[in-house]
């Protein structure tokens, strides 16, 4: 039996979404340019299958997640439940890729074809007949405009091929442009403790505009879980993005720690993990309606569910935001409601 958790309106939809959503990215293995190396396919099902049976009501995912294997993964797990208990599947569309170069950067289009084009190659993927909610991946580095491909957007919605629509990366410049065309649903932008510059523009103009948020990397890929340290650093494999990335490695890594420590110090106090305490500071900030978590194996899912229904009390978020002051790491409010 699936276990209740708490939810929130996604902006002015009808839906209402867990304040916890498990991510697909690491679904979709080594063979792509962002993969977090090698992954199990058995365990990517049993991960999502244990997600959805603790409670979470939406996945999310992507076409290029894998170059299309994490949506053929996510819809192998829709499958597994009746309609009355399938979760709600969010997608999105603008980035391609060249399957004779698996790790090339994507290209990334607001071509309308090429648009129309993927949404029924991930509603075929995904095994269903309408995606709940659609996004634009990435503001497009053609010669495409959010005039271009919005209006794609509010047909395929019109059209039932998609519930809700959103942007995904985009700048509060490019929500209002959009919202002049059709009412955006939501905005997905990067948030964490680490990360917080969204909570300056994106989050509270999408409030004012009753557009939902959904925040992803919340734990910024595993460094904010508490066992992330220089050693597994050093440890990760050729294919692990992180393994150059100035937050994961060297002096970067040294000052992001000092902000762990201080959730670390929260989540014994708490009783809890520190990953639920990490996801537990992004879903503080008003406007914010749910966070993007991820799992490789069914045990991994104990670690964050806490922060499906935790509420950080004012002492806990003045102790983190202390800390990020002390530290220097990242830029933008440091605390929810206060000392931005």
């Amino acid at each position: 039996m699936r276990t209740s958790l708490p939810t929130r309106p996604l902006g002015t939809t009808d839906l209402h979404l867990t304040r916890l959503g498990f991510g697909s990215l690491a679904m979709g293995g080594a063979a792509w340019v962002s993969g977090r190396g090698e992954q199990n396919e058995a365990d990517s099902l049993a991960s999502a299958r244990a997600a959805v049976e603790a409670g979470i009501n939406w996945i999310d995912t992507a076409p290029v997640y894998g170059r299309g294997l994490a949506e053929e993964l996510v819809g192998a797990v829709l499958r597994d439940f009746p309609e009355a208990d399938r979760p709600l599947v969010f997608t999105k569309a603008g980035l391609g890729w060249d399957d004779a170069d698996p790790r090339g950067e994507p290209t990334r289009t607001g071509d309308p074809a090429r648009i129309r084009g993927e949404v029924d190659d991930s509603l075929r993927r995904l095994g269903v007949e309408r995606i709940d909610l659609y996004q634009m991946h990435w503001p497009p580095l053609d010669a495409y405009t959010v005039e271009d491909y919005w209006p794609v957007f509010a047909e395929l919605r019109d059209a039932g091929k998609v519930r809700a629509i959103g942007l995904s990366n985009h700048s509060v410049e490019e929500l209002t442009a959009a919202e002049r065309i059709a009412h955006v649903d939501s905005m997905q932008p990067p948030f964490s403790v680490l990360n917080r510059e969204a909570a300056a523009d994106i989050i509270p103009a999408s409030a004012a505009n009753g557009t939902g948020v959904i925040a992803y990397a919340p734990m910024e890929s595993g460094l904010l879980t508490g066992a992330f340290t220089a050693e597994r650093s050093a440890r990760l494999s050729e294919t692990d993005w992180r393994r150059n990335s100035p937050d994961h490695t060297g002096e970067g890594l040294r000052r992001n720690l000092l902000v762990v420590d201080a959730l670390a110090a929260v989540a014994r106090e708490r009783g809890v993990s520190t990953s639920a305490i990490a996801v537990a500071w992004t879903l503080a900030f008003d406007g914010v309606t749910g966070a993007i978590v991820g799992a490789r194996v069914p045990a991994q899912i104990d670690d964050w569910i806490a922060a499906a229904s935790l509420d950080l009390e004012p002492a806990e978020l003045d102790c983190i935001a202390d800390a990020v002051e002390r530290s220097g790491a990242g830029r933008g409010p440091v605390r929810a409601g206060a000392r931005a």
